[in-house]
């Protein structure tokens, strides 16, 4: 197993450095700058503002130090739309909020989506399994931005019994959690309708049905750990969906997000901060990966060998 880890490790160090060097030029390709706004700057201050910002040295030069900066002392660089503010500080202030949207998302992208899917199954062909594959289909094909607005108008505007945007009590979490966590529930779902079913078809199903084993035990004990191998496959690509997702979500309901914060960057051409979100993106999602490639070789070993 620690071999298996050290190899994955070692992999995620080319794929780390072509996003890092891809990011940088692309950004740096884009038209236009960070110092071209609405104001109007004089050509001197422009000029000040660039060499403060190491922003007049040739590009491959800008591109070692940032390199240097971040390998060496951990620093993602200043951000040049917050005066005196420091890209970790930003991180650092406004990643809190991503990650409980997140986690609050995933936690009922996996209560809903593998209860459904275990009840499916248990119930084929039954009035459950058609309820929860038509949930599975419509959260599958409503994307979030359609129905984050759907769900302010119905239940926000003319029911009332939440807030439509915001990040203030505990009911502003529900609807973006609910918005985000719904669509992931709904893959999470079909993924555990496939796999149970087809690990309760296994001999040794039938076998443990034979010797007396009761329905509970059955299906917690010999066919959950089986029937859970495509979901804990999918879980990688769907953390990397609800932290790339959380960016609409974020800028729908005005949560004060990272993502929300990585967009306006975007737009404001504030370099250092998208490379530096965009690389805590990276290490995250590469990570999360890693979890979700250790978990499974923990639940079949011969994983291991391939």
């Amino acid at each position: 197993m620690l071999r298996f880890i050290v190899r994955r490790l070692l992999e995620t160090i080319p794929v780390l450095f072509i996003i890092i060097t891809a990011t940088f030029f692309m950004v740096r390709f884009v038209p236009g700058g960070p110092f071209d706004g609405e104001k109007a700057t004089t050509p001197e201050i422009k000029r000040n503002l660039e060499a403060y910002y190491g922003l007049n040295l040739p590009l491959h030069r800008q591109y070692l130090n940032y390199l240097d900066s971040i390998l060496i002392h951990g620093d993602l660089g200043r951000s040049t739309k917050y005066a005196n503010r420091t890209v970790n500080e930003i991180i650092a202030d406004k990643l809190p909020a991503s990650i409980e949207l997140g986690l609050l998302s995933l936690t009922i992208a996996l209560v809903f989506g593998l209860t459904a899917g275990i009840l499916a199954a248990v119930k084929r062909n039954s009035f459950i399994d058609h309820a929860a594959s038509s949930f599975a289909m419509i959260g599958i094909c409503v994307p979030t931005f359609v129905l984050g607005p759907l769900l302010v108008l119905g239940l926000a505007i003319h029911l009332g019994w939440f807030s439509a945007s915001g990040w203030y009590n505990w009911q502003d979490r529900i609807l973006p959690s609910l918005t985000l966590g719904v669509v992931y529930a709904a893959y999470i779902a079909r993924l555990t309708r496939g796999g149970m079913l087809e690990v309760l078809n296994q001999d040794y199903i039938r076998t443990a049905r034979a010797k007396g084993a009761s329905e509970l035990r059955i299906i917690f004990r010999h066919a959950l750990r089986g029937g859970l191998l495509p979901v804990v496959s999918y879980l990688g690509p769907a953390i990397a969906g609800i932290l790339t997702g959380s960016f609409v979500i974020e800028t729908i309901f005005q949560i004060p997000g990272l993502g929300r914060e990585f967009v306006n960057s975007a737009f404001n051409r504030d370099y250092t901060l998208v490379l530096g979100t965009v690389i805590l993106y990276a290490v995250l999602i590469v990570t999360l990966n890693l979890v979700v490639d250790v978990v499974q070789v923990w639940l079949n070993p011969k994983l291991k060998f391939e």
